[in-house]
């Protein structure tokens, strides 16, 4: 299982999650009680209901960078352009805007 803290504006908005069943994204319960509070994407309103895909939603897909630069962030970091959230974790730290979507590390326990 992969996970990364998504941030808006630098504060945290949620959790994305890559596991074996697809991809799960939700929102932090103190971010949704903030006044200043605004959606990752018009695909993905404010809820407490996590939401859930077999795949990368379009939003974060829309993140990761195209052409010269993801040949280079493949060929630097030897991740297959079909591993999206490998290449997303790698390549989202600081995007352009105002979402930032940062690798959270493994637990020790975790098998993965």
């Amino acid at each position: 299982m992969k996970q990364a803290k998504v941030f808006i504006n630098n504060a945290l908005a949620g959790i994305l999650t890559e596991d074996d069943l697809g991809y799960e994204f939700r929102y932090d319960f103190d971010y949704l009680k903030s006044d200043d509070a605004v959606a990752v994407s018009l695909t993905l309103p404010l809820t407490d209901k996590p939401y859930r895909d077999k795949v990368l939603f379009p939003f974060f897909d829309g993140l990761i960078p195209e052409g010269w630069l993801l040949d280079i962030a493949e060929q630097s970091w030897k991740i297959s352009a079909r591993d999206r959230f490998s290449l997303l974790l790698a390549c989202c730290k600081d995007c352009i805007g105002n979402v930032s979507v940062i690798p959270m590390e493994r637990k020790e326990n975790d098998n993965e």
